[in-house]
């Protein structure tokens, strides 16, 4: 799924190659990723790119005041094309289509989805706020106005798992399942330690390993082109997705605990004192 880095490399490529141009026509191809219909997608033809934004996990492409936004989500991507195909775009495929921008001078971006469990979403709006993904957005971890004291404010009297803390988007914006097990790496943390339990030290740990990691990342995705970010991404993790591998600080086995449709990774010897955590789903099934 990309996170709050992928989605800024994004929208600082589209800021790039996108901004200046006309949008021709869109192509939806998979209509149950469009949103909204008020205004249409018609409405963006003949209207031109004017900026991109990033908020949290969205991606807001403004065109003269309407606004093309992006969610993703799990298996969705964008594909830049220099050229785009001259025949008529078609439905299915490995990575099927969703939505097709075509700009004038012939290049544009595809919207794919691979997989069976469709999440991609996209809405055009006149004003981002509108989605109520965004509109219910939590701070965004590298805003300058995110500091310790926000954190602390955020896991005062949470009695919840810093991991699902982290990836919440209406209480922090932008970190997913992979950042959170990096950052809680990072800052040498169990993924089950109780919010409301860190004391003030570990709280300053915790923000310098969110900005830091986060920062990393970015820094790295910068200039990145939009098909090589997915292995940028994977090359740079140290923990997560890298189950029965080394850690890179201390050596110890890379762990994992699974669930219904997802998996966390951590270091038993940085972040757990060197104990296994339960992996609930087998413990189910060796019942």
């Amino acid at each position: 799924m990309p996170e709050l880095p992928e989605v800024e490399s994004l929208a600082g490529f589209l800021r790039e190659h996108a901004v200046g141009s006309v949008v021709a026509r869109v192509d939806v191809l998979a209509i149950s990723a469009l949103k909204t219909y008020d205004p249409p997608v018609t409405a963006l033809g003949g209207l031109t790119v004017t900026g991109v934004e990033r908020y949290g996990k969205f991606l807001d492409v403004d065109v003269d005041g309407l606004h093309l936004v992006i969610h993703l989500a799990r298996a969705g991507w964008l594909r830049w094309r220099e050229e785009m195909p001259l025949r008529p775009a078609r439905p299915g495929g490995k990575n099927p289509l969703a939505l097709r921008v075509h700009l004038d001078g012939g290049a544009g971006f595809d919207l794919t989805e691979a997989g069976t469990k469709k999440g991609l979403a996209v809405y055009v709006v006149r004003d981002p706020r509108e989605v109520p993904g965004v509109a219910g957005l939590g701070p965004d971890p590298l805003a300058e106005s995110f500091t310790a004291g926000t954190l602390a404010e955020i896991v005062r009297g949470r009695r919840t798992q810093i991991k699902g803390l982290l990836r919440d988007q209406k209480v922090i914006a932008g970190i997913g399942n992979a950042y959170s097990d990096e950052v809680l790496h990072a800052a040498r943390m169990s993924p089950f330690k109780i919010a409301s339990s860190l004391t003030e030290a570990e709280i300053g740990e915790l923000y310098e390993a969110i900005r830091a990691t986060l920062a990393d990342a970015v820094e790295r995705a910068r200039g990145v082109a939009a098909r090589d970010l997915k292995g940028e991404k994977k090359s740079g993790l140290r923990v997560h997705g890298r189950t029965g591998q080394a850690c890179p600080v201390c050596g110890d086995t890379i762990r994992e605990v699974s669930f219904a449709d997802s998996s966390l990774q951590y270091c038993p010897t940085c972040q757990t004192g060197g104990k296994p955590l339960a992996d609930r789903r087998m413990s189910r099934l060796l019942k």
